[in-house]
């Protein structure tokens, strides 16, 4: 699922209620905690998103397992950093990838000029004879 389609605001509270198990009050404890955080319509009616959905049932693991909430604010707040990491290391590695070829076309372009002699005009046969190693 796209990320702005897992953030999009469609279940009011007692949607979201009825599709993690939880009371609605619960789930106005966890927003004044600071939780979750569900997106608000013009007439202040309060739009769960899916990812909003899937932290409150990871929420809802956590307090079964006997976390308090102080846990479960500090393990999402890990989980967050931990996410964050992985995208900045997603965008590290095209980045290296992007150097990587940039890096490839210019020693293929400093092959050729150094085949290329100087102050004449080179014949293509034997410009292609030497970056190909003689094998024509």
């Amino acid at each position: 699922m796209a990320e702005d389609e897992r953030n999009k605001p469609l279940y009011m509270i007692s949607v979201a209620a009825e599709l993690t198990g939880m009371h609605p009050q619960t789930l106005r404890v966890y927003e004044s905690k600071g939780l979750v955080n569900p997106k608000r319509s013009g007439g202040n009616t309060r739009l769960y998103s899916r990812a909003d959905i899937e932290r409150l049932e990871l929420i809802n693991q956590l307090t079964d397992e006997g976390i308090n909430l102080a846990g479960v604010v500090r393990i999402l707040d890990m989980k967050e950093r931990a996410e964050e990491r992985e995208r900045e290391n997603e965008r590290l590695r095209v980045r290296v990838r992007d150097l990587e070829d940039q890096v490839a076309e210019y020693k293929l372009q400093k092959k050729i000029t150094a085949l290329v002699p100087r102050g004449g005009s080179a014949d293509p046969e034997q410009v292609l004879r030497g970056l190909l190693g003689g094998g024509i």
